[in-house]
């Protein structure tokens, strides 16, 4: 393929994005970045010869670039590519390992900085015991060491390979890469194993960047809970009673010394902290002077919350009954009739306080607590129903709610706040209707007027109401698994494991994407309209361009069982993402949670793009063959008797919803039949290889075998031909003086995988 421009500041590869080639930047600078480590990759590096299935660092452009897309995966593509060009021997290995002695580099500056970090924590806080041993005034309770220990790698770089890298880069490469190249086996096999030692030095790199940003919080936090106020809060103390501050103040100095030359904080944050201890008034030291922590154990939890709510005296009294009653009753998972009528008045009083809290804590994010915080994206109100225990580590994980959110995944509340500051939309209610539908369908019913529904058309408050009392009261009770015990407050019984250990967070769930992604490789593409302009734009105008679409996750918050898919769409289009609702805590397996989830999208997705003609066997699809299957499949001539009354019993257990039988099948596609382990029938599978086929590695390992020697064979063959067509398109685009952008080769590249 050509190469393509790529301008100033766009990124070529994302984090997590699957990887589908590599990248040789022919001109202009590019930034490797994973969190705050980078590396700049300048002409003839590759983008892509580190990583593996999915991307470990985004790739973002320091110029305007010109890179060559090389589809490159394995070490079979790559002897094909160095095969075809000679030239390209002795780039990419150079290339390679070059690029081996920057990580090398990279990883060394890193590996000190996290001894040094850790060593320094250390120091500071037994500092800070020790001052106030010497003047006699308690010490603040800072849980967060407790949890605090030095980094223990998984993913070394040897002292004896870094020596080794050096060696070779400063004395004999030129000798060595000649000696390499003469031989197709030894350059192929040089570059992939120095591709593998990258990977494994990146991985490493990766858990030093995840331990110094999990950790930077014990330092300098925004909610303030972190040694630098522990320090803060000791000179006020020590001030109001006369003693010397001076060895406080210098200590503090150097504090802010080593936070600002260490480089993982947001400079903002760093200078508004540094200014509040520099203006305070030590010679008028009062204790009005407080961060936002609050002691949950001994707190009146329930109290702040309804307090920061401002709800009358007779609500609060209310609420605070109903929790009362619900904490004496000697079962809280009952089913009887006492237990069932307290949750079920507990439950919209929660909504409409959840709804206040919000309003308050959303126009004023300086005045939330940690409580408060935990209220809104755990469910959390009470310590008695939460458990001590439980309520001490909710409480440090809100100093930690980066590991719960990302671009595509939320906490209620963030989701809720991006409602409200107008990025997304609300979600549709249980009766498919989304917000402007809604509106016109109480107008219709009178419930509204004509003025009433063109104020609140765009009314962000009522949006969040709406969203809150339909999409969220429903999906919290769904997700949370057991509808018939459900309560929207946190309780101890739910949290039958520890709170990090059933913590779901951005790192797994997108693990769990990923691994569906990998299997079922075109499970989120999405066929969009070419949208290029200019000279020879019509070449391509009635060709349909295959586009990932990722989903939304939204974690709910309770201890559940279940996660589903809300819609499949966010909107009319076909371009915009899916829903998904997790719990924010767990015990099930998150794996099968994920896939369940996804086959459901499958299926919906299917339906939406098919419109009214999903089940109509002359439309090929997904849905259509798979209804005709289940519909006649007693006059199957391809089904054995015994496979028939397999799928009797399957329809009788799904009670004839198709949907739901299709979910099993796809279930057991994923988990057994992607590794050889046949579980489907002969029907069943040739519609899933065709409509849901696996990634290139899987079908690979699968095409040898008998039951897939014909359609696997078919599947590349077509996908060939496919590939054929484009490349001819793209030249003739190109030769009328069009220009190859990423979606273009990211189509290319789809039917490549």
């Amino acid at each position: 393929m050509n190469a393509i421009k790529v301008q100033k500041g766009q990124r070529i590869a994302k984090r997590k994005d699957k990887v589908k080639g590599w990248y040789l930047i022919q001109e202009g600078s590019v930034i490797q970045k994973l969190g705050f480590a980078e590396i700049s990759l300048g002409p003839n590096t590759i983008i892509g010869i580190l990583e593996k299935d999915w991307f470990l660092c985004d790739y973002i452009t320091q110029t305007e670039c010109v890179i060559k897309p090389i589809p490159c995966q394995n070490a079979e593509d790559l002897k094909k590519i160095l095969a075809a060009d000679e030239r390209y021997r002795l780039l990419f290995l150079r290339t390679a390992i070059e690029q081996r002695h920057r990580n090398f580099v990279l990883y060394s500056q890193l590996h000190k900085r996290t001894n040094q970090f850790h060593a320094f924590v250390q120091t500071v806080y037994n500092d800070y015991k020790n001052f106030c041993s010497k003047s006699q005034l308690d010490e603040q309770a800072f849980p967060q060491m407790d949890y605090f220990n030095m980094l223990e790698m998984k993913h070394k770089v040897e002292a004896w390979e870094f020596q080794s890298s050096s060696s070779l880069i400063k004395n004999i490469l030129k000798d060595f890469i000649q000696l390499m190249i003469q031989d197709d086996s030894l350059c192929v096999g040089m570059i992939m194993e120095v591709s593998a030692q990258m990977h494994r030095t990146m991985l490493g790199i990766e858990e030093m960047v995840k331990y110094l940003t999990y950790h930077k919080d014990i330092l300098l936090a925004e909610s303030e809970n972190d040694i630098y106020h522990l320090y803060f809060e000791l000179a006020i103390r020590s001030a109001k009673r006369q003693i010397d501050i001076a060895p406080l103040k210098q200590e503090l100095s150097f504090l802010t010394g080593f936070i600002s030359k260490f480089q993982v904080y947001d400079p903002a944050l760093v200078d508004a902290r540094v200014k509040k201890y520099e203006e305070y008034d030590f010679n008028s030291a009062s204790s009005s002077h407080a961060a936002k922590n609050i002691d949950v154990l001994s707190a009146d939890c329930l109290q702040h919350i309804l307090d920061f709510a401002q709800l009358s005296p007779e609500e609060i009294k209310t609420f605070k009954d109903q929790v009362e009653a619900y904490r004496s009753l000697p079962d809280m998972t009952s089913t009887d009739s006492a237990a069932y009528k307290i949750r079920k008045q507990i439950t919209p009083l929660f909504y409409d306080v959840y709804y206040k809290v919000f309003m308050q804590a959303v126009e004023d994010e300086d005045a939330a607590s940690p409580v408060i915080e935990m209220f809104l994206n755990f469910g959390f109100m009470d310590t008695h129903l939460a458990g001590e225990e439980n309520t001490k580590a909710l409480y440090d994980l809100t100093g930690r709610l980066r590991q719960f959110k990302s671009e595509r995944i939320f906490t209620v509340y963030e989701w809720l706040k991006s409602i409200y500051h107008g990025t997304k939309e609300p979600s549709k209610n249980e009766f498919e209707l989304d917000y402007p539908a809604y509106l016109l369908e109480q107008r219709k019913n009178g419930d509204l007027t004509d003025d009433q529904v063109k104020k609140m058309r765009d009314d962000q408050k009522e949006k969040v109401r709406f969203e809150i009392h339909n999409m969220f009261a429903s999906a919290n009770r769904i997700t949370y698994g057991k509808v018939t015990t459900f309560c929207p407050i946190l309780g101890e019984y739910d949290l039958i494991n520890t709170i990090d250990k059933m913590s779901v967070t951005v790192e797994k769930l997108e693990e769990e994407l990923n691994k569906a992604r990998s299997i079922d490789f075109t499970l989120f593409y999405r066929e969009v309209n070419f949208q290029g302009q200019g000279p020879g734009s019509d070449i391509l105008s009635h060709e349909m361009m295959m586009s990932e679409v990722l989903p939304d996750i939204i974690l709910m918050p309770n201890a559940g069982t279940r996660a589903m898919m809300w819609q499949e769409t966010a909107d009319k289009r076909r371009d915009t993402p899916a829903r998904f609702l997790f719990p924010i805590f767990t015990a099930a397996t998150l794996e099968d949670m994920m896939t369940e989830t996804v086959a459901r999208y499958r299926w919906e997705m299917c339906r939406k793009i098919q419109g009214v003609r999903w089940n109509d066997v002359r439309e090929k699809s997904l849905t259509s063959e798979y209804c005709d299957y289940l519909q006649f499949y007693r006059k199957n001539r391809d089904l054995s008797a015994d496979a028939k009354d397999k799928l009797k019993n399957a329809i009788a257990r799904a009670k004839n919803n198709y949907r739901e039988v299709f979910v099993k099948d796809y279930q057991s596609w994923v988990k057994y039949e992607s590794k050889g382990s046949f579980r489907l029938n002969k029907v069943a599978r040739e519609i899933l290889v065709v409509y849901c086929p696996f990634a290139k590695s899987i079908r690979a390992d699968l095409k040898s075998n008998p039951v897939y020697q014909l359609s696997i064979p078919k599947f590349e063959r077509d996908n060939a031909k496919k590939v054929q067509v484009l490349t001819a398109l793209y030249d003739k685009y190109e030769k009328a003086g069009g220009e190859i952008t990423p979606p273009l080769t990211e189509n290319l590249m789809y039917y490549q995988m």
